[in-house]
């Protein structure tokens, strides 16, 4: 077992592990550490704790120290240093009329390394940029490419459901979507209603996919025989998946047809099909591919 703290650089993002020592250490303080890209300034979130060796990335770099009121002074001058970097990288980047998107400009704790972050169509010839920006900032320089998602992380936004957007509040890490759950959920495939701030598909499709699948699970599909309570055979015509209600179309004894609502506990049916297995009509395979062209860019997202 080894003991560590986990810290984050930016909101939301994601939790590096540190060896804290023996510095008294606890959740919400700042301390100073280093990474792979120099000294940092983070905040600790989790406390000191106990984990699996097997967990951890070796090596596992130790804290430098707790966060003095300079450090958070020094800290506090860089962000105001950032300000003025991203509008010198912009009037350079007009300057070799470069076809990209400049987000955000970050300098590590020590100065030793500035970052432009920025989006393009596709790849960029940046040499000349880097030279230039080097000659101004007298530092290393690194432009690193990003995907619209995480532009939308670092700039952040509200959402359709007006709340500011969960990937800049608190989900430190992209998890992967798909058009499926969507139609897990009987949501619409129109993709101005599942698409999120960033164009791609809304991450909080995954919030209930586990119900979703569970509840569906226990289901007949729509056109599915069944067998009702009160022994009369019928086709399956439309579902309340969370009220867990199915409204069948029976015959009745004299042949006519009526439609009846039922619990999903009052039919007998065979098992629905796997959370693999969602039919989609021709309509929604047509708007399926649609999507999944606009999605699969999203694939390259992340750092």
């Amino acid at each position: 077992m080894t003991r560590i703290i986990g810290v984050r650089f930016r909101t939301a993002g994601k939790i590096y592990f540190f060896a804290p020592g023996k510095l008294h250490i606890r959740t919400g303080d700042n301390v100073i550490v280093e990474t792979a890209r120099g000294v940092e300034y983070g905040k600790v979130v989790t406390g000191p704790k106990e984990i699996a060796d097997e967990e951890i990335t070796q090596p596992l770099k130790p804290v430098i120290r707790v966060a003095s009121e300079e450090d958070r002074r020094a800290e506090s001058k860089n962000r105001e240093k950032e300000k003025e970097a991203f509008q010198i990288c912009l009037e350079k980047i007009r300057k070799h009329g470069l076809e990209m998107k400049l987000i955000d400009a970050e300098y590590t704790f020590d100065n030793n390394k500035l970052l432009f972050y920025f989006t393009a169509d596709g790849r960029i010839d940046f040499r000349e940029l880097v030279k230039d920006l080097a000659a101004v900032f007298r530092t290393r320089i690194e432009l690193r490419q990003i995907g619209v998602r995480d532009e939308t992380k670092i700039r952040g936004g509200i959402g359709i459901c007006g709340r500011p957007l969960c990937c800049h509040t608190y989900l430190s890490e992209f998890a992967p979507v798909s058009i499926k759950m969507a139609k897990e959920q009987n949501l619409s495939l129109n993709p101005t209603k599942i698409s999120g701030v960033c164009g791609r598909l809304m991450c909080c499709l995954t919030n209930e996919q586990e119900t979703y699948e569970y509840l569906n699970s226990r289901l007949p599909s729509v056109g599915d025989n069944v067998t009702t309570i009160d022994g009369l055979r019928g086709e399956v015509q439309s579902l309340s998946v969370l009220r867990q209600l199915v409204k069948v179309i029976v015959t009745l004894d004299n042949d006519e047809k009526e439609i009846r609502e039922y619990k999903v506990s009052e039919l007998k049916f065979k098992s629905r099909r796997r959370k693999n297995d969602i039919k989609l009509s021709k309509e929604e395979m047509r708007e399926l591919a649609a999507l999944e062209k606009n999605e699969g860019a999203s694939k390259l997202d992340g750092e």
